[in-house]
């Protein structure tokens, strides 16, 4: 009896054994890297092993699979040749012919150990490394790494011996693969369904892995609409264009547009306002930083951090300057657009939770009717009125007042 029970811890070994191989290729296939980077960063010996493996996922990967075949051959060959004689010789005791009793018996043996290697060597240590795969890979590193040690000679002889039959197929090795744009975007997509990002979040991300590509001259403030400023710029004309541009930076020019030399911004211009000294731009001006409109969006970001300038003026291919980009601009690509004061003073309609709608009597009344199709107004061609609060007015016969209504 004893004999038997050894027998069968044997074998239960063998299939824990199958079962801690296919748990460490799981759990370090499935580890994230920067977690385990983050761990080692403190100290973590076991954490440093573990990115060691991950960093050479062919070496380890070989191991792993010649334990689990190797593993998996033992347990075979043990257990077909230890219980399938002793299962063959109880079924002819209760009478089942000895020419059906060892084939009876083999096949038993086989699916009760196909069961067990598939729940205990390898569903269960898998679903267990799916659940905690950076705890288990730091757990299994070092014994693996020991492992893949002693192997080595092995794996560098079977993957020579793969080489060659790939090369002798004509198949190309393929490279190491690094994690591309899309699996970013796929990761961040799937956090935003489980509601670990946020739809601003992901989108913002999506808007920097994009900016490679977004070429200056998509968000640059175009030439016709730069606010120019004369170098000996009087100061009455010079205040009449900081009052209706709305704008913050001014490139300066000297004789005419082409001819820039320098910038100056509106923080600089009140700095010497409030401090009692006579503006002129010729001193406030700063250099100018000029960019070509093919460069994109990111390498601007890095011109901006290396020049500690946070505006530039664009230049096409022949050296003209079609534009004015700032760092405003950059984070407008990034976060989407900021309302402009034009944008935030515009009359317009909303609707109330009780469906009626507050509309501001400065409303033109060509846009009243394109926000609100449902309200079935008769406007006049020949009206003598613009915005919805003439047509008001127009109705009512007086300015109306609080209360008032038709």
């Amino acid at each position: 009896m004893s004999q038997v029970i050894l027998e069968i811890s044997i074998l239960l070994l063998l299939i824990l054994g199958n079962g801690v191989f296919a748990m460490a290729e799981i759990a370090l296939v499935s580890s994230r890297r920067s977690k385990l980077k983050s761990i080692a960063d403190t100290g973590n010996a076991r954490a440093q092993a573990a990115l060691e493996l991950a960093d050479n996922p062919n070496r380890f990967l070989a191991t792993i699979q010649i334990g689990i075949t190797l593993v998996g051959i033992l347990a075979g060959a043990y257990s077909g040749a230890t219980f399938s004689g002793k299962l063959a010789l109880v079924l002819e005791n209760i009478g089942i012919p000895q020419h059906l009793a060892l084939p009876l018996a083999f096949g038993s043996i086989v699916l009760v150990i196909t069961y067990l290697s598939l729940v205990i060597g390898e569903l269960t240590p898998k679903r267990l490394a799916l659940a905690n795969p950076e705890g288990l890979s730091m757990w299994v590193a070092r014994p693996m790494l020991r492992l893949s040690r002693l192997a080595s000679p092995l794996v560098h002889f079977l993957g020579w011996s793969t080489d060659t039959i790939l090369a002798f197929l004509g198949v190309k090795p393929v490279e190491d693969s690094r994690v591309s744009e899309e699996e970013v975007k796929l990761i961040l997509h799937e956090g935003l369904h489980s509601g670990v990002f946020l739809p601003s979040e992901s989108a913002m991300v999506e808007s920097v892995l994009a900016l490679d590509r977004l070429p200056v001259r998509e968000i640059m403030t175009p030439r016709a609409k730069i606010i120019w400023i004369n170098i000996d710029e009087e100061a009455e004309i010079l205040w009449h264009k900081i009052v209706i541009s709305g704008h913050t930076t001014y490139p300066v020019f000297e004789g005419h547009r082409d001819q820039v030399v320098g910038i100056v911004s509106l923080k600089n211009i009140y700095a010497n306002l409030a401090a009692g000294v006579p503006v002129r731009v010729r001193d406030l001006m700063t250099p100018t930083l000029v960019v070509p409109a093919s460069q994109n969006a990111i390498v601007l970001l890095e011109t901006f951090k290396t020049s500690e300038r946070h505006v530039a003026l664009v230049a096409d291919e022949f050296g003209n300057i079609v534009g004015l980009v700032s760092l405003h601009d950059v984070m407008e690509a990034i976060v989407g657009d900021f309302p402009s004061q034009d944008d935030r003073l515009r009359p317009t309609a909303k609707q109330r939770d009780d469906g009626s709608w507050l509309v501001d009597g400065m409303l033109d009344m060509d846009d009243f009717e394109k926000l609100i199709p449902q309200l079935s107004v008769e406007i006049p061609l020949n009206r003598d009125y613009q915005t919805v609060g003439g047509y008001v007015v127009k109705r009512i016969g007086h300015v109306p007042t609080e209360g008032d209504w038709f």
